[in-house]
């Protein structure tokens, strides 16, 4: 129970949980792909209409991210506008639409189980619609968090959110494993031979098992969109917009009457002026935050998310997916890491760390993959890049971007680097197939030496970044950041 000195733990933790749920979807939408594309790639290569290449199925793998980038470029608009609460609850709706959608594309308009080029339009209109919720749900979960949680605990509770997004992307292995069951994937390279001849098990996969795949996000959709309409609204929302005494009610009931009446006179000093323009604190603020983004991203991290069963299978592992829940579960337990050391070590340190340590494992691939005999130390460099991305740039990039930026240009600054996040997600997802398919010679591993390589460099790059420009925030009110700023023009 909240107090006038104490603020309630109980009703804190239940928001936030609430909005981490996003977090969940995120990372369940983004990761759903990586059991369903087999399937998928070869249900739509029985079209009679057209021919279903690598081309359009990498276009149709990665079309989601076309969507995170229209979300998180509108995020910052309806987070000014309608509020961080009514615009996830707009993010909700769309998963759960792009859940049954992406599940049943035929619906109204074609007939069911009859592969077409414009019922593969249709799936990807799905696809992008749930990834404009995961574009709005990334920029906009952080800054809710960030924006109700105390500064002394929150970088932990930001942190909880990168921890959904890998606890989500853990969940759908796990439910594309349990779906799949006995079903072997096909073999979409031998589909001119029809399916049914290949292996008769397979069938079900192409016509039935990537559907349950993506239908399975409608109930996690389903709950979001619904327990986010009793959260809330944040405290530095409803000052913007002058309703100071429901902010009050919401601070008192997280920090205690006292607390919260000096914490909303912080937050009235700072946004006397109510909107700013973006560069009003210096070019140098926005550009740590897209660089931010950007190197969460260019560092390849994603590019092994959501191609982890082909990589392990390309290794010659006999059941690629039992590797990759296993790389699941090593990705969660070190996420816990950051979340329960970031307001103790500090952002910075977990971030340089981190890029050495993927460093480390990037260069580790580059020199083992597809050397005879080097696999388990293969193995065991992508676990080790995986797991100091998932310590470090996973969740401190989200707990930075979602603090760093003073209160008046939030909305604005956090969707543009969002943008540029996903962006790049979308450069890396694109890029990595063709580059680690590269080869100088007839067999040779060209490909996989030159892209770990580059990944590696990348890492320390961005080790160097964050050393020299990105100031530490551990400790600071989300008030701090406008003096802060504005000491560094």
């Amino acid at each position: 129970m909240a107090s006038e000195n104490n603020g309630s733990r109980s009703y804190l933790v239940s928001i936030v949980m609430v909005a981490v749920l996003g977090g969940l979807l995120f990372g369940y939408d983004t990761a759903v792909i990586s059991g369903a594309e087999k399937g998928l790639q070869a249900f739509f290569m029985e079209a009679k209409d057209f021919a279903y290449t690598d081309g359009w199925h990498g276009f149709t793998s990665a079309s989601a991210l076309i969507g995170c980038i229209i979300g998180s470029a509108l995020s910052g608009f309806l987070a000014t506008s309608l509020g961080r609460k009514k615009s996830l609850i707009i993010a909700g709706l769309l998963f759960f639409v792009s859940a049954l959608g992406s599940m049943q594309p035929e619906f109204l308009f074609f007939t069911y189980g009859e592969p077409s080029f414009a019922l593969l339009v249709m799936f990807n209109v799905y696809r992008i619609i749930g990834g404009i919720g995961v574009g709005l749900a990334s920029a906009i979960c952080p800054m809710y968090i960030g924006e109700v949680a105390p500064s002394n605990i929150r970088g932990m509770l930001v942190s909880w959110n990168q921890f959904a997004i890998i606890f989500g992307q853990l969940v759908v292995y796990f439910v594309n494993f349990f779906i799949l069951g006995d079903h072997i994937q096909p073999l979409v390279e031998e589909m001119g031979h029809g399916i049914a001849a290949i292996a008769p098990q397979a069938q079900w996969t192409v016509t039935t098992g990537w559907r349950y795949m993506f239908g399975s996000e409608a109930l996690p959709a389903g709950l979001f969109a619904l327990l986010i309409c009793f959260v809330p609204e944040t405290p530095r929302y409803l000052v913007s917009i002058g309703q100071d005494e429901k902010a009050l009610a919401v601070l008192s009931k997280i920090n205690g009457r006292q607390r919260a009446v000096a914490i909303l006179q912080d937050i009235k000093d700072t946004m006397v002026v109510k909107t700013e323009r973006l560069l009003t604190y210096g070019a140098m603020c926005i550009f740590v935050g897209i660089m931010l983004s950007v190197f969460q991203q260019a560092v390849g991290i994603n590019a092994v998310l959501y191609y982890a069963p082909r990589i392990f299978g390309d290794m010659g592992m006999e059941n690629p997916m039992v590797v990759t829940v296993f790389m699941g579960v090593v990705n969660i337990l070190f996420t816990l890491v950051a979340i329960f050391t970031v307001e103790k070590w500090g952002r910075k340190p977990l971030l340089i760390y981190g890029s050495l340590g993927m460093a480390v494992g990037a260069f580790g691939v580059a020199m083992t993959f597809g050397q005879s005999g080097m696999e388990l130390v293969t193995a065991a460099s992508i676990m080790v890049y995986a797991a100091s991305f998932m310590f470090s740039w996973g969740p401190i990039c989200w707990v930075l971007i979602a603090e760093i930026f003073p209160n008046t240009i939030r909305g604005g600054a956090v969707a543009i680097a969002v943008a540029f996040q996903w962006i790049f997600n979308f450069i890396v997802s694109s890029t990595f197939v063709p580059m680690f398919n590269m080869h100088l010679t007839e067999g040779d591993h060209f490909g996989h030496w030159f892209t770990y390589g580059l990944y590696g460099i990348i890492c320390l790059v961005a080790a160097w970044f964050v050393w020299r420009l990105v100031p530490e925030t551990k400790g600071k009110t989300l008030e701090d950041m406008t003096q802060m700023w504005k000491n560094r023009r």
